[in-house]
């Protein structure tokens, strides 16, 4: 009898070793994606400082690859940002994130290529290919634009057509509150007299009225 009850405790024992072993290594994987996410939008954020400062303060070939980096990563992140957000209460820009992400590839293609003709030192050829590197990041600057606007009047649109639904609703309502020939229901005279029956206790507290934080807090009343 006491082996089974040593057996069952080691049972036990490896068992709580094993989820703690799990529990860790998952906790350090968290934390390892947090801080690789936070570097690299820190570097991203250098990066695009960097090309601020390179599209302003240089001219001729180096300032021009520099706008169009800026353009290109400007417009892919304002795009995916709010494809992204709006998914989460319309699904139906799923088919939109897939074609985004299908153009987000095209893109980080031509940013690389932008980015390692900085280093090239024949400014000459890099003259010459600009009239074409300008075309396709305009192309794709403008299929994410047009992308990123129609998820956004798409949401207008809804916030707009939901909120004069609300708006024809409370008129309704408005209406039927100001109708005075309704009489309340606590005014219609009862039917049978009450010969002054006392009326139960209540089983509970009345429960308070919601406040609401646009609501002013009534003033407590002097006491004498």
């Amino acid at each position: 009898m006491e082996a089974a009850f040593i057996i069952v405790a080691l049972v036990l024992l490896f068992a709580f070793l094993g989820l703690g072993a799990y529990v860790t290594t998952k906790v350090v994987k968290a934390a390892a994606r947090g801080v690789d996410r936070t570097i690299t939008q820190a570097r991203r954020t250098v990066e695009d400082t960097t090309l601020k400062a390179r599209s302003f303060g240089q001219v001729g070939v180096a300032g021009a690859l520099a706008t169009l980096r800026l353009d290109l990563r400007n417009s892919m992140r304002a795009t995916q940002q709010a494809l992204y957000q709006g998914v989460q209460t319309d699904a139906s820009l799923k088919e939109s994130i897939g074609l985004f992400e299908r153009l987000s590839a095209h893109g980080h293609e031509l940013d690389d290529e932008l980015k390692r003709l900085e280093a090239e030192p024949d400014r000459q050829r890099i003259a010459a290919v600009l009239p074409d590197l300008r075309e396709r990041t305009a192309q794709i600057t403008q299929a994410s634009d047009s992308l990123r606007w129609a998820a956004r009047d798409r949401a207008r649109r809804f916030a707009e057509d939901d909120l004069s639904y609300l708006s024809a609703q409370i008129d309704v309502e408005s209406g039927a509150l100001r109708d005075w020939s309704r009489a309340p229901a606590d005014d219609v005279p009862h039917s049978t007299p009450t010969w002054n029956t006392p009326e139960p206790a209540a089983l509970s507290e009345p429960t308070p009225p919601p406040q609401y934080p646009w609501q002013k807090t009534r003033r407590p009343e002097a006491t004498t």
